[in-house]
């Protein structure tokens, strides 16, 4: 049998899809994710809103729209919230989706179809699609990097995503669920999906389904996600499980090119006295020119030539605030390790 993501059905039962959306004042956004779910709601699929605490009308926008709702009377994060609504989930897959994003036509359907081919397969992730909701850049540049990792990464995927993630219910309750620690959006699914691997669990990347992301990024709120509520958590799970794997946001090109980044950094900043380190600098430049070549030339395509030229100092920032991030939560962990040794 096929292990394709995309390959069609015809003559498998389709099984029974439980959408999941965990949602903290959603607003607008929450909404336009409700209108893209409806227009495909049929028997087979059942809709479940948790409402994760909040102050607006999120469970009245839920309910007008057919929605199962939970609510839950103050803020414990996505991971508690999903797990509440995994509960009393009636469907055999657990279709798990932010509260941001929309689905395209076919985002169900071929859910239901790659679990009804593969009785082996426990778990899916998606993609974001290459046409962001927000328009201003910073958003255009960081969901457009998020499709190209995923279009570029293994379709044997080591981790599990919340934003567009369906898992077997058997599955899921055998593994336990999310971890309920992560009190924040974070990485509470890629722990849940390096739980999965390590228990022998099959995750398929299957860059044919796809969703719509519609959050609007600022310079504060993408820095802040980004360092505190992923990078640092995650390197600090990187040293738990010793799952440093090459693929996704880990890659052998990416840990080079925050070796490149801090070192250029640091020649150019030594430079400014001793010219001879300027060489070094340049060196480092054509590195990371080189080794990202792939990714500015997809955004030349995706977008033009200007666009990618203001993604390179957005890109190198991004190795830098990385690096620091892994530096930082080495740190913390071994402190950890030590005063519970």
């Amino acid at each position: 049998m096929s292990r394709h993501c995309s390959e069609a059905m015809t003559s498998v039962s389709l099984p029974m899809v439980s959408i999941i959306i965990p949602v903290f004042n959603g607003g607008e956004n929450f909404r336009r994710t409700l209108s893209s779910i409806k227009k495909h709601i049929d028997s087979t699929l059942e809709l479940i809103v948790v409402v994760d605490g909040g102050t607006d009308t999120s469970q009245q926008d839920a309910r007008q729209f057919g929605a199962k709702v939970l609510e839950l009377p103050d803020r414990g994060g996505p991971a508690r919230a999903r797990n509440r609504g995994a509960a009393i989930a009636q469907g055999d897959i657990l279709f798990f989706v932010d509260a941001d994003v929309t689905l395209h036509a076919d985002t169900l359907s071929q859910i239901q179809n790659i679990f009804g081919q593969q009785p082996d397969l426990a778990a899916l992730i998606g993609s974001y699609d290459d046409a962001p909701g927000a328009t201003n850049f910073l958003s255009q540049y960081k969901n457009l990097f998020h499709h190209y990792t995923h279009q570029t990464a293994k379709v044997e995927a080591s981790t599990f995503w919340g934003a567009c993630g369906a898992i077997r219910r058997e599955v899921f309750e055998a593994i336990g669920g999310f971890d309920e620690a992560y009190r924040f959006p974070s990485i509470e699914d890629i722990e849940l999906g390096y739980r999965l691997r390590r228990a022998g669990y099959r995750i398929q990347l299957c860059k044919s389904v796809q969703v719509k992301h519609l959050k609007r990024w600022e310079i504060g709120s993408l820095l802040r996600a980004e360092f505190f509520y992923r990078a640092l958590p995650w390197t600090e799970l990187l040293w738990r499980d010793r799952q440093l794997i090459n693929d996704l946001n880990l890659t052998t090109s990416n840990r080079l090119s925050v070796v490149f980044a801090f070192t250029g950094l640091f020649a150019g900043a030594i430079a400014l006295w001793s010219p001879l380190f300027l060489g070094i600098t340049l060196i480092c430049v054509l590195f990371l020119l080189l080794m990202n070549q792939a990714v500015y030339l997809f955004f030349v395509r995706k977008r033009n030539l200007w666009f990618a030229l203001q993604v390179i100092p957005w890109h190198w920032l991004y190795f830098l605030y990385s690096g620091l991030a892994f530096a930082c939560g080495t740190v913390s962990y071994k402190l950890r390790q030590q005063k519970s040794g």
